[in-house]
């Protein structure tokens, strides 16, 4: 599910609608065909001292005020410098401005975040794989009132299985298995279609990363023309090949919260397909999308490098930053062209899910330029046609270790680590986390010491 750049959601209403030949999906930032059903919640960060009764007294303020939670989550403080022990995130309705003075008055702190998620505090981001259920449900767009152009439209059966879909993402939470989704019969029609045009062009446009994951998803994951893959199945294989897992989203996500799950190895991804009367075309990400556009290459490793390091450089990162990193993002992830002995191929997911687009980019008429995080990410581009100009990577290795000077030129006041081990990131602020982050490098060091002097041996 890509991400929204510049906050607006998704759609293609170009070529596709007059030429059905191209299929596919091509919008980080076109207007969404689903629209959202607005809420009135309010999401804040609070600071408290390690005493006793505190919390109660919190919990108090919202009862004697109506304050309807409908999540609350704590974890210790890293930030000596605030002066909290812990720190709260809620997430409510009914909060009115008497309630946040009061709580100002128990509170060392009192963030409120916007509808984007940003608390004026560029360390709130989420620090655990569990926090993404949070950010997760906090869509631009979602639901089963599509847009009176959109091809399901006066389709009530297509719209009640929209509202299906909406109902699975929205109440996932980490950890949980992927609830498994009979299609019916016109859906695996519909996907057939897509399966069988694209598949054809794989092995002559794809690069070589995809095509050789391709047959692994058939064998392992159900991949063919007869069947839409479940992605309970496809997340457990990609975890065993590279640790990035799916989880069912409802609608578009923020680019901030989107690459924040690249960050952990999640990639959010819709369950629900395109309508069957245009099997070629879809103005929002289906699972035809990315199921067959980005799955793939997140069970490749240097691909997943890649992946999890524009999602490690947007955390914490400002406003201006983010849209930076998602246009980087919309150039390679999506739209990213890789040198393959001395010709070009296609590994961006809006080129592998388009039949039209994924010919057109290697035909020799669009420019290509070198991909350089600084140049790509201020880089416009239009969503109503094909892109006029491609970013070519060296590999992914080059792109990733691209991506990793470039964020750390960002302005962010840490420096942080992805923990494996924890799923989580820890800020490395404290000596204790030097120490340990140098202890692990040290041991890191030695086994690969090891390993070349035996091959030496050898």
């Amino acid at each position: 599910m890509s991400s929204a750049s510049k906050d607006s959601a998704p759609g293609n209403k170009r070529k596709a609608e007059e030429d059905e030949s191209e299929g596919g999906w091509h919008g980080l930032m076109k207007k969404s065909a689903i629209k959202t059903v607005p809420k009135q919640q309010q999401s804040f960060i609070f600071g408290l001292k390690n005493k006793v009764g505190v919390l109660r007294e919190v919990m108090d303020l919202f009862k004697k005020h109506h304050v309807d939670m409908d999540h609350i989550e704590s974890r210790p403080v890293v930030d000596s410098s605030t002066g909290a022990d812990y720190e709260f995130f809620v997430s409510a309705a009914n909060v009115d401005s008497e309630v946040v003075t009061l709580l100002k008055g128990m509170a060392v702190f009192v963030n409120a975040l916007d509808d984007k998620g940003n608390s004026g505090d560029p360390k709130w981001f989420p620090r655990r794989i569990e926090e993404l259920d949070v950010f997760a449900t906090r869509v631009l767009n979602a639901g089963s009132e599509l847009e009176s152009d959109h091809p399901g439209f006066t389709d009530p059966v297509y719209r009640e299985r929209r509202r299906y879909f909406a109902d699975i993402a929205i109440n996932y939470k980490h950890n949980e298995p992927i609830p498994k989704v009979d299609y019916t019969q016109e859906e695996i029609a519909t996907w057939q279609t897509v399966y069988e045009k694209l598949t054809k062009l794989y092995p002559t446009h794809a690069c070589k990363e995809f095509n050789r994951v391709f047959p692994l998803l058939e064998e392992n994951c159900g991949y063919g023309p007869n069947q839409i893959p479940q992605l309970a199945d496809v997340s457990t294989y990609l975890q065993k090949c590279t640790g990035f897992r799916l989880r069912p989203v409802a609608g578009l996500l923020s680019s901030r919260d989107f690459l924040a799950g690249l960050a952990f190895r999640v990639f959010h991804s819709t369950q629900y397909i395109r309508h069957k009367s245009k099997p070629l075309y879809t103005p929002e990400p289906d699972c035809c999308h990315e199921l067959l556009g980005h799955v793939p290459l997140f069970a490749d490793n240097e691909f997943a490098q890649f992946s999890q390091s524009i999602g490690l450089a947007s955390l914490g990162a400002s406003d201006e930053d983010i849209e930076k990193l998602a246009t980087c993002y919309w150039f390679t992830i999506e739209f990213g062209l890789c040198k393959e002995g001395d010709g070009v191929k296609a590994y961006g997911a809006g080129l592998l899910s388009s039949f039209g687009e994924l010919q057109y980019c290697l035909s020799g008429k669009p420019q290509i330029q070198p991909f350089r995080p600084e140049i790509t990410g201020q880089t416009p581009y239009p969503v109503t046609e094909y892109q006029p100009l491609y970013f070519l990577s060296e590999s992914f290795t080059d792109a990733t270790t691209q991506m990793r000077e470039y964020a750390a030129k960002l302005k962010r006041p840490f420096q942080i680590r992805y923990n494996p081990y924890t799923q989580s990131i820890n800020l490395l602020e404290s000596n204790k986390e030097l120490s340990d982050l140098a202890l692990e490098v040290k041991a890191l060091t030695e086994v690969l010491a090891g390993a070349i002097t035996r091959r030496v041996r050898k």
